[in-house]
């Protein structure tokens, strides 16, 4: 079955297209109320740890090596587990991730939703 996996920023407007719309950052996006967030679920467990966060710093020169670090840390357990549930959700209809980074071409969502449409092995 394919799987119909998009990302975008929390602030974008909400859509019916977007099916399941999945929080995937540690921390809760500063300036966005809950109520105005549309989320189904806030999967915090996916999230690259905080040292990995702070390390990257959203700075692009290290998307590269971040991408590698984070896939690595999706391999533990906790990720492991939070990853397979969002493969069964993206298996059940749509899925868009949502993250307040402001770069996400270069962010968990890209590469998560990259990993999720490969197959689901994170």
């Amino acid at each position: 079955m394919s799987k119909n996996v998009s990302y975008q920023r929390i602030y974008d407007e909400a859509s019916p297209e977007d099916g399941t719309r999945v929080l995937v950052d540690r921390v809760w996006p500063r300036g966005m109320r809950k109520e105005d967030a549309h989320l189904d679920e806030w999967m915090r467990d996916i999230a690259p740890s905080t040292e990995l966060r702070h390390w990257y710093g959203h700075v692009p020169e290290r998307y590269k090596e971040f991408r590698r670090r984070y896939l690595a840390e999706l391999r533990d357990a906790t990720h492991q587990q939070a990853f397979s549930h969002l493969d069964e959700l993206a298996r059940q209809g749509p899925v868009t991730l949502l993250t307040a980074t402001r770069d996400i071409e270069h962010s968990q969502a890209a590469v998560l939703a990259e990993r999720l449409s490969r197959g689901g092995k994170a």
